[in-house]
Parts: C-alpha cells; sequence; structure tokens
C-alpha cells in the first residue's frame, strides 16, 4: 500500500486517501495536464476550489483519465466571499457545472470570512451558511462537508448549531506554522485535519537545516515535509506543475521520521 491508497476515515464513515493533489495556483491553462499528470502517478484525491477558476479543468481531466469516478475523491469548495443560505446553495451548484461530475465527495467552506475582511466576525452567516451546507449534503451531491481556515472560536460557533458536524478543517499547515490549537481542538472534536501549502508554498525548499535533517533520512525536503504532515496526522496537499515533481511528492513511503526529530519539526522557529 501506499499514501496514495491508504485512507483516512472520516467521521461519517467516507474513507480519503492520505495524500492529495492540491491546485490552489495551478492557472486554468495547465491545470488539466497537471491533474492528469498527477492521476497519472497514482494520485487519487484531487483537491480544488471555485475561487482557483480551475474547476471545469480538474473535471475534464478526471473524466479523460479512464478511471471509475468511484476512484477518485474530489474537493471542491465554497467562495470565502459566499457568506449567505441561498448564495452557498447556487455557488455549489455552479460548481458541479464547471466540474461536471455527479457528485462531490468533500465540500469545504472556503473560509470564515471574505478573504478581504479576514477576522472579522461573521458568526451569523457563517451558520447560515453551515445550515446550505447541511442540505447539499442531505441531498447526496457531496459525500462530505467541512470548512477551511477556520479557528476554535470559528469552529465553535458553527458546532453550536450544526444537526451535521464539519468532518474536515482545511487549513495552512507546514513544518514551523502547524497551528497547534487549531489542530489540536478541530482532532479532538473528530474532524480530520488538512495541510494546505505543506511546503510553505515553497520556502522550505532550500531550507538548509531542514535540507540536513532530510539528508539524514536520504529524501527531499519536500518527501521530509510531506511525511512530517502524515505523521501528525495530517493529510497533506501538495501541488505540482510537472509529474516528476508529483511523484517525487508522493515517494514518502520508505522512510519514518524518528521521535527525536518528530520533536524537533514540531518545534520549528
Amino acid at each position: 500500500m501506499s499514501k496514495l491508497t491508504d485512507t483516512y476515515t472520516l467521521s461519517n464513515g467516507v474513507k480519503i486517501p492520505q495524500l492529495g493533489f492540491g491546485t490552489w495556483q495551478v492557472p486554468a491553462s495547465i491545470a488539466q495536464r497537471a491533474v492528469a499528470d498527477a492521476l497519472k502517478a497514482g494520485y487519487r484525491h484531487i483537491d480544488t476550489a471555485k475561487a482557483y477558476h480551475n474547476e471545469r479543468e480538474v473535471g475534464l481531466a478526471i473524466k479523460a483519465s479512464g478511471l471509475a469516478r468511484s476512484d477518485v475523491f474530489v474537493t471542491t469548495k465554497l467562495p470565502a466571499e459566499t457568506k449567505t443560505y441561498e448564495g452557498a446553495l447556487k455557488d455549489f451548484e455552479s460548481s458541479m457545472q464547471a466540474l461536471d461530475l455527479d457528485y462531490v465527495d468533500l465540500y469545504l467552506v472556503h473560509a470564515p470570512w471574505p478573504w478581504a475582511k479576514a477576522g472579522t466576525n461573521y458568526d451569523q452567516e457563517n451558520r447560515e451558511v453551515w445550515r446550505a451546507m447541511e442540505e447539499i449534503y442531505q441531498s447526496g451531491k457531496a459525500k462530505a462537508i467541512g470548512i477551511s481556515n477556520f479557528g476554535v472560536h470559528e469552529m465553535e460557533n458553527v458546532f453550536a448549531d450544526a444537526t451535521v458536524k464539519p468532518m474536515v478543517n482545511q487549513i495552512r499547515y507546514f513544518i514551523g506554522n502547524t497551528e497547534p490549537a487549531v489542530t489540536k481542538f478541530a482532532q479532538d472534536a473528530g474532524l480530520l485535519v488538512e495541510a494546505y501549502s505543506p511546503l510553505a508554498t515553497g520556502r522550505l525548499i532550500g531550507n538548509d537545516r531542514i535540507q540536513a535533517i532530510a539528508d539524514q533520512y536520504g529524501v527531499t525536503t519536500a518527501q521530509l515535509a510531506i511525511r512530517f504532515c502524515l505523521q501528525n496526522g495530517v493529510l497533506p496537499l501538495p501541488k505540482a506543475s510537472h509529474l516528476e515533481h508529483a511523484q517525487n511528492n508522493a515517494d514518502v513511503d520508505g522512510f519514518v521520521i524518528s521521535d527525536a526529530d518528530m520533536a524537533l519539526l514540531n518545534s520549528w522557529q
């Protein structure tokens, strides 16, 4: 088995591949090829969002792959700016049309506030949006639902009224930025934590101190960073524009980071 096919099990019983392929900052012009390459490399978990403007290309790559729909786990996201019940339902339908799929495996609220107003309070709006998310889930068009970029307060707010609890919180997570309070709260509440930007948008690549640790295991800094997430029970979503990089990122089964090195990396400054 490999991390591309090994799965976590969400709180509702849905199985999700432990390593995903992210498409944030992958422009539509190359997204179809990049996703096609990822599927050829063995990835079975593709993460997109309406805000990435590449849902159509992701859907085309999945359809052209020859893989059964049930063999590919697909995530997309509700735009952060959408904070009404009606808007959430409308945006979900537009994502489904762009992807041209019968269902998505996971649908996330992209952020608890519009990006231009990050950090402001949208508690009431998020409860309205979550009501729509629950309706989408009950329709069967999303096999699981969750949140992204939600802190402890925002999670508590949604939990208070939820009849269906979020199953995932996707956050910015990498060596040196593990959001310990948010991660622990989410995991203790039964949510799977997903890591976007597990390579710190490339900033970990070429870091001499991290490379020195990676060298001890005969791996790349990217492989070390991805394995670090996995050993913390977090699902990494690295992105890659080239097949070689996608394959390299997935080659994380041949080594285990020691407890001492995990402790060091978890306290990284």
